[in-house]
C-alpha cells in the first residue's frame, strides 16, 4: 500500500528544496493514467479531485474518491488524495464525515472570491473543522484567473497580507496568484518569480502554484528555486486525453467500444504525467 498524505509529500518537497506535483482527476482513466505516469518515473504525486469534477459526477464525492483510493493502494508509487477548490459547504461536510474511509488526506478551501475579511472568516472556520478530523488544509489568497474570468494584476497576492492571512486562518499551505491561470492550453505563462520569492520569505507555510499546465519547464525551475512547493497540473492532461481520443476515433470511425479510444486517452495522460515528473526532477536537480 503506497497511499500517503498530501502534507507528507509537500513536507518532503520542502526538505528537498523541490515541489510536489498534483494532478487533477476527472475520470477513472485520469487516475489510472496519472498512477502509470508516476510509476514510470519512480516518483510521487497527489491525485486531486476538484469540486467541479465532483459536480460532473452528480455531486457525489464517494465514487471517484473511492476509485482514486483503490488506484493508489494498488500503485507502486506513493500517491495522495486531495480535494481541490472546495467552496460548497455541503461538500465540505461530506468530506469531513467520510475523509478517513475514502483515504482523503487534504482539502483546498476556496474562498478567494470573497472579500478579504470574509475569506479569512470562512477559511478559518472550515480549517478548524478540517484539522479536527486530521485533514491537511490549503487555501487561496489573491484570485488565480482562468476559472471565473481573466487574471488581472490587481489580484496578485500581497506578501504582508499573505502572512496575516496564514496567521489568522491556521492553514497548512497557501495557493498564491503570481501570474499563472487555470485552463491554459499553451505553456506561455509568465510567473512573477520575485513575488514568489517575497511570498516565500513572508509566509511560514508552503506555497502552491495553481494553473501549472501553462507554465514552461524553465519557469517552473525558477519558481521552485524561489520557494514554490506544490504545483497543480490539470488542463494539460485533458488536452492530451482529448487529442488522443480524437485521433483514435478518426483512425477508425466504425469503433463503438469505448475501451478502444479511452485506452489511448489514458496512455496520453500517463505520458504527460511522466514528462512533467521527469522535467521537475531534472530542473530541481540543477
Amino acid at each position: 500500500m503506497t497511499l500517503v498524505g498530501s502534507g507528507d509529500l509537500v513536507t518532503a518537497a520542502v526538505t528537498a528544496g523541490g515541489a510536489a506535483l498534483a494532478f487533477n482527476v476527472v475520470t477513472l482513466e485520469h487516475a489510472e493514467g496519472i498512477a502509470a505516469g508516476v510509476e514510470r518515473t519512480r516518483g510521487a504525486a497527489i491525485l486531486q479531485i476538484s469540486e467541479n469534477a465532483i459536480r460532473y459526477h452528480g455531486g457525489r464525492l464517494e465514487p471517484l474518491a473511492a476509485a482514486c483510493a483503490r488506484v493508489a493502494v494498488a500503485s507502486s508509487a506513493p500517491l495522495a488524495i486531495h480535494l481541490d477548490h472546495v467552496r460548497d459547504a455541503a461538500l465540505l461536510e461530506t468530506a469531513l464525515s467520510c475523509a478517513a474511509d475514502l483515504h482523503v488526506g487534504s482539502v483546498m478551501i476556496d474562498a478567494a472570491h470573497l472579500p478579504y475579511d470574509d475569506n479569512v472568516a470562512q477559511t478559518r472556520a472550515f480549517a478548524e473543522r478540517a484539522h479536527a478530523v486530521g485533514l491537511w488544509v490549503e487555501a487561496e489568497l489573491g484570485e488565480i484567473g482562468g476559472k471565473d474570468g481573466a487574471h488581472a494584476p490587481g489580484v496578485r497576492t500581497d506578501p504582508a497580507e499573505a502572512a496575516a492571512f496564514v496567521a489568522a486562518t491556521g492553514v497548512d499551505a497557501l495557493a498564491v496568484a503570481v501570474g499563472s491561470a487555470h485552463a491554459m492550453t499553451r505553456r506561455d505563462a509568465e510567473i512573477d518569480v520575485d513575488l514568489v520569492r517575497r511570498l516565500a520569505a513572508a509566509v511560514p507555510v508552503p506555497l502552491v502554484l495553481h494553473g501549472g499546465s501553462g507554465v514552461p519547464d524553465a519557469v517552473v525551475r525558477h519558481a521552485v528555486a524561489a520557494g514554490m512547493r506544490k504545483l497543480n497540473v490539470g488542463t494539460a492532461l485533458n488536452v492530451a486525453f482529448t487529442e488522443a481520443v480524437r485521433h483514435a476515433l478518426a483512425a477508425d470511425p466504425s469503433v463503438t467500444d469505448p475501451r478502444r479510444y479511452l485506452d489511448a486517452g489514458r496512455a496520453a495522460i500517463a505520458d504527460v504525467v511522466a514528462e512533467r515528473c521527469r522535467a521537475l526532477a531534472a530542473e530541481v536537480a540543477r
